[in-house]
């Protein structure tokens, strides 16, 4: 699987909730998203990522999986998954689907079971640990979104670990029959023809038997506590990766791929570089990195160079927004010109990195960050934290695909949405960029077509930096020198000797070259070919 069709692809995620609404209840689903398709393939993109669409009683917006091998009927049926992995092949897109592993619902009929008492069949598959003679939890480990991670069971007089809300219990990977179990319901899905699994929180699958205390993070309180331990026992744990080579093989059976979903603020990217590292584990992986408000050229530079320092064969997939994230656009808008030049800036680096990539639906039209009021809210940790931090809801606002005189909220549903669509996103709709030639949508559209056909930004070479003053970045990958402006203002900047002779090719932004001097105007970027002798 040295050359599989993973690599260098470009993954369009989609969130199912939000993509489009085929029956007018507000939420958007799979026959929705197989009406879509044709505009997702129209982008130039090799496969489409689909959020949770598993049963779920939806306290995580399906991250909380009740039934594995199952379509929720908020989604539709597994007859509309099947129609959808059809017609997205037929487009010519791999189809890969979110994996919740590392937990489940607290309504899962496994952990309903398992909380009735310690020696039922099921009294294993989580993990259970007993109070502290005070009562107090077995350890001080805290949950991603707020407080304890263990919550106590009143029946079972036990304490459960539940690394995010309390109605998600982790399930115990020290037992194999749980690992069989998911590799199963894995399998069920390989043979109705998906190709490939975003794994969530991949990292998170163990924890250390001894339930050994986390120790602090030094610093400042922070909005989460989450952020003030190092979190060395609660995840990431060694025996990891015998269970990754497990699930390696599976999909390895099918062609599949796997990427995951690296939770980490202190050593994603080393973590990503050992998951992936070889062809025993993990096909591709991605953190947070690049999902944060670093817009700077040593931070880009840093998370590439040390990722391949790490892992010279490993295989990292980027991103600049997701579902959990403040939209990019809307995280680095102060380094903008305007907003189309910061979107096309910001495609046209991603779309070059070394490795693969991942787009998140509306990143295409330069969708920004939707502003909502508390009373609009319906993440929990978004709840919780409250102004300070306002939660995952403004990133996933419905997709809009017609302007505001449409009456149908964008186009999105003829009900009223589950969130709403505002004025601000509904300037960025999919019908005014496509009737606009210069607009952010088109630009997507010849910057994949320009990756997908130059084998050195889409192939397995590396990225050999240059040092410049900032804002500038500057790479080279094979005979293309890519360079960037992540300022709003004009620079004047070299090429290395290498560049000597060179020429402008495929999209550029504000750019002009005269020998070795390259101006680069606000958020401009330019792509020279290297002329070899």
């Amino acid at each position: 699987m040295v050359n599989g069709w993973w690599r260098g692809s470009v993954t369009y995620q989609v969130y199912p909730r939000s993509f489009q609404d085929s029956n007018g209840d507000g939420i958007g689903d799979l026959n929705g998203i197989t009406e879509r398709l044709r505009h997702i393939a129209s982008l130039g993109v090799d496969a489409v990522w689909l959020s949770p669409v598993f049963t779920s009683p939806m306290a995580d917006m399906g991250y909380d999986v009740s039934d594995y091998t199952d379509i929720d009927p908020l989604f539709g049926t597994l007859a509309d998954f099947d129609r959808l992995v059809a017609k997205a092949h037929e487009f010519g897109l791999k189809v890969i689907i979110d994996q919740v592993l590392s937990h489940s619902s607290d309504r899962h009929p496994f952990f309903v079971e398992s909380r009735k008492g310690r020696d039922n069949p099921k009294s294993d598959w989580y993990v259970w640990a007993d109070a502290q003679p005070d009562g107090s939890p077995p350890n001080n480990w805290a949950s991603v979104f707020g407080g304890s991670a263990w919550e106590w069971d009143g029946h079972r007089k036990q304490y459960y670990l539940h690394n995010f809300l309390t109605s998600q219990p982790d399930f115990n990977f020290h037992n194999k029959e749980v690992q069989d179990w998911l590799l199963e319901t894995m399998r069920f899905w390989l043979d109705r023809g998906v190709d490939g699994f975003r794994l969530d929180t991949v990292n998170f699958y163990f924890h250390d038997a001894k339930l050994r205390k986390n120790p602090p993070r030094r610093g400042e309180p922070q909005v989460n506590p989450y952020e003030m331990q190092l979190h060395r026992y609660s995840k990431t744990r060694p025996e990891n990766l015998d269970f990754l080579a497990r699930l390696r093989a599976l999909t390895d059976e099918y062609g599949a791929s796997t990427v995951g979903e690296v939770g980490d603020s202190t050593r994603a990217v080393e973590i990503m570089a050992e998951y992936t590292s070889g062809e025993e584990h993990l096909h591709q992986a991605y953190s947070f990195d690049m999902l944060g408000p670093e817009f700077t050229p040593k931070h880009f530079r840093s998370k590439i160079e040390t990722f391949f320092k790490k892992a010279p064969d490993g295989w990292p997939t980027w991103a600049f927004s997701n579902h959990d994230v403040i939209r990019h656009m809307t995280r680095w808008q102060d380094h903008a010109a305007d907003q189309d030049s910061l979107a096309k800036l910001a495609c046209a680096m991603l779309l070059s990195f070394p490795g693969s990539v991942c787009l998140y639906q509306g990143e295409e039209l330069g969708q920004t960050e939707t502003d909502l009021e508390f009373s609009e809210l319906t993440d929990p940790p978004g709840i919780r934290f409250w102004p300070d931090y306002k939660g995952r809801d403004g990133c996933r606002t419905p997709m809009v695909w017609e302007d505001a005189g449409s009456n149908t909220h964008g186009g999105f549903s003829t009900g009223t949405p589950w969130l709403p669509v505002k004025a601000p996103q509904l300037a960025r709709n999919v019908a005014g960029q496509e009737a606009d030639i210069g607009s952010v949508l088109h630009f997507y559209r010849h910057m994949l077509e320009f990756r997908s056909e130059r084998a050195d930004l889409h192939g397995r070479g590396m990225a050999h930096f240059f040092n410049r003053p900032d804002p500038v970045l500057m790479f080279q990958r094979g005979a293309l020198i890519c360079a960037f402006n992540l300022g709003p203002d004009t620079v004047e900047t070299n090429l290395p000797p290498e560049g000597r002779g060179g020429h402008l090719v495929g999209p550029s932004q504000a750019a002009g070259l005269s020998g070795r001097s390259l101006t680069l105007g606000p958020n401009g970027f330019a792509f020279i070919q290297i002329v070899t002798r």
